[in-house]
């Protein structure tokens, strides 16, 4: 190949110090649009978000806010305009302060310092702030017995000097994707801001939940723009272990639950108030079987109670997000939509049921973090793609098909060391089939390059946005062309594609990764010769079932991946969900565990020990079914395992990070290119 200018992407040191942008926030009045954007602590050892200002206008320039040393996030305003956010940076009002507390309260005002405003023993996450009172809820982890913050704080205070860890559980679950649940639990808070002025004054908080137990794990809530109402979602347990998500609006002054959405058949959540309290709009979600897949919409109910109406019941896609309008009359929502994820609006004068859906946008852009000016007139959101890290943008909140205003953000664009392209196939069973491929510079039919096979996780997902941690232009900085497909299973092409590879994970998304992977080595500009597979988490166990049904690819790297499915079942952090999901005799037909004497193909292995979702056990038993069926000198043993004791399902830690694709690189190029192995330093 050419020799091409390096990129952010042909150093990791580079990679992992780019900016990380996230997060949405608009002032009442819509002339303040807040974001956050991390980068690394001096140490480069830690991402630290910071919070940022960009101008709605998209004329100023962005401009920071914050420099904790801790960082800051989740951005909210108050009625009268003040920035709440939560962190754990040093008190300077107070003396008793240690390293380790949890995050608290912070106001920013328009022209002073900011200051904190509430805090609990716990800490404070995740901030919602009424549109017209001074109200805010939050979350606030608080120990099973407390009855006050100053219990509580005695609690926990017993429990660090007698050096105690232990949990007493009496239900399940008893983790959650990467960390343990208990000893203490969420609950909901609620208090008034101070008033203007009063600069040391703090939030009062009230436990609006009581002993909730498991019920506010992973529960999204809203506040009635009086702040007199919280709507939140509301695990309720069930008979062998199980548990269904509900829907329950509290009255905060009595604390006194009323049931808004239960049904068996049915999980329910993501509750977003209307703008004149009236309403919720929520997502519901058919419960799966192993032969029914779930199907998600948006419904609607009046805030009192009553029958939820499905919101356009005939458009076929997975609303996310959803966003009102400041008159009530749409709502604003993303979906995967055929390897893209674009904005919507829905219109509402006609009901939620013969609501129309307009597509806002007509890019490849995959969209997030929706809000709505005041005047109704723009939309404000994140927009990423599988070529553009996340950035602010302004939408007509009307105008269909509409190309995004790019506003000035906390970091400029990357340049890319390739482009960004589509290859199309046809599933064995005729379904039409897409993948993004990602080529690097230099790649030409007299120059082809070598192909990395990338499978997603989910399984119910698509590769159409930006992936920090799954970035497929590191590999092509170093050559590698990358496929990105979706096979059965993903989402955005409807409800009968999902279908397609409900509880047969080795039968539709395998054949269907194989005809992409066909249509791509077809091309002039890909080394058929030269292949390679890799997925994480569902993509994991794609990647291990390929390696026991085909050795058509040089080498293949499984990460957090599922190997043996009747140890998964019983053992992940939900195990309830997944005996829905698979029979036993399903488990046994897809489990790739039993093709292990098939395998022939070098495999990398990489597993985080602190991985609830997918246990530290799947790695440990493929591992030695690796080692174990290798009849040489161990010392040519074409497999390696990469292991992190203080991982989880994802590499966070940016040099852990930057020391997984270094493994994988060498993997991959000592096996699809015949390098030389070259352990990394760090590793030696």
């Amino acid at each position: 190949m050419t020799e091409t200018p390096n990129t952010d992407f042909h150093d990791l040191q580079d990679y992992v110090a780019l900016p990380r942008v996230a997060g949405l926030a608009l002032s009442p009045d819509g002339t303040r649009l807040v974001t956050t954007a991390a980068t690394l602590n001096p140490e480069r050892t830690r991402l630290r978000p910071a919070l940022w200002d960009v101008d709605p206008s998209g004329e100023r320039p962005a401009r920071r806010l914050t420099r904790g040393a801790t960082g800051e996030s989740s951005p909210a305003f108050t009625a009268d305009g003040d920035l709440l956010f939560t962190s754990a940076r040093p008190d300077p009002d107070r003396s008793e302060q240690q390293p380790g507390d949890p995050a608290a309260l912070w106001r920013l005002p328009a022209g002073g310092e900011a200051h904190v405003v509430g805090s609990r023993p716990g800490g404070v996450a995740g901030p919602v702030t009424a549109r017209s009172a001074r109200g805010v809820l939050a979350m606030s982890m608080t120990l099973p017995g407390a009855v006050t913050a100053a219990d509580d704080e005695a609690r926990r205070k017993a429990r660090r000097e007698k050096k105690v860890s232990g949990i007493l559980h009496s239900g399940y679950p008893v983790r959650f994707w990467d960390h343990d649940l208990g000893p203490d639990e969420p609950r909901l808070v609620v208090g008034d801001v101070p008033a203007d002025g009063v600069a040391d004054g703090t939030v009062e908080w009230r436990d609006l939940t009581p002993a909730p137990g498991g019920a506010l794990v992973e529960a999204g809530y809203d506040i009635t723009p009086d702040g007199r109402t919280v709507v939140t979602g509301w695990r309720v347990s069930e008979p062998g272990g199980s548990s269904r998500a509900t829907l329950v609006a509290i009255d905060v002054e009595s604390g006194e639950r009323t049931v808004l959405a239960d049904d068996p058949d049915l999980e329910f959540g993501g509750p977003v108030i209307s703008p004149d309290g009236t309403q919720v709009a929520f997502w519901q979600e058919l419960r799966t079987s192993p032969t029914t897949p779930p199907d998600s919409r948006l419904v609607v109910v009046p805030i009192t109670g009553g029958e939820p109406s499905v919101v356009a019941p005939g458009w076929d896609r997975w609303p996310n997000g959803a966003r009102w309008t400041p008159d009530g009359s749409a709502l604003i929502v993303t979906a995967d939509d055929e390897g893209r994820c674009p904005v919507f609006r829905i219109d509402l004068a006609d009901g939620p049921t013969e609501a129309t859906v307009t597509r806002l946008t007509g890019d490849d852009g995959a969209y997030s973090d929706v809000v709505v000016s005041p005047d109704g007139a723009h939309v404000y959101a994140l927009r990423s793609a599988v070529d553009a890290p996340p950035a602010p943008v302004r939408l007509d909140a009307t105008a269909a098909g509409q190309q995004p205003v790019l506003l000035r953000g906390p970091a400029d664009p990357p340049a890319l060391p390739g482009r960004l392209t589509e290859v199309h196939a046809t599933a064995v069973d005729g379904s039409p089939l897409r993948a993004w491929l990602v080529l690097p510079e230099g790649t030409s039919e007299n120059s082809p390059a070598p192909l990395l096979l990338w499978v997603h996780g989910g399984p119910l997902g698509s590769w159409n946005a930006w992936q920090w941690r799954w970035n497929p232009w590191l590999l092509a900085a170093r050559g590698y062309a990358v496929l990105l497909p979706d096979p059965a299973l993903s989402t955005g092409y409807g409800l009968d594609f999902v279908a397609r590879g409900w509880g047969e994970w080795g039968d539709a998304p395998f054949t269907d990764l194989m005809a992409v992977t066909d249509a791509a080595v077809a091309r002039p500009d890909i080394d058929a010769d030269r292949t390679a597979a890799m997925g994480g988490s569902f993509g994991g166990y794609m990647a291990n079932w390929i390696a026991g049904h085909t050795d058509r690819f040089r080498a293949i790297v499984t990460h957090a991946s599922l190997w043996a499915l009747d140890q998964f079942g019983p053992t992940t952090d939900a195990a309830f969900y997944w005996l829905r999901e698979m029979t036993a005799e399903m488990a046994a037909r897809n489990t790739p565990h039993a093709s292990a004497d098939a395998i022939s193909t070098p495999m990398l292995v990489i597993h985080g020990d602190k991985d609830y979702r997918v246990p530290i056990g799947e790695a440990l038993r493929l591992w030695w079914d690796l080692v174990s069926r290798h009849e040489g000198d161990l010392a040519e043993l074409p497999h390696k395992f990469l292991y992190y004791p203080d991982e989880n399902h994802w590499i966070l830690t940016p040099q852990n990070a930057v020391v997984w694709y270094q493994t994988v690189t060498a993997f991959l190029d000592h096996h699809v290119l015949g390098k030389d192995w070259e352990t990394p330093d760090l590793l030696r």
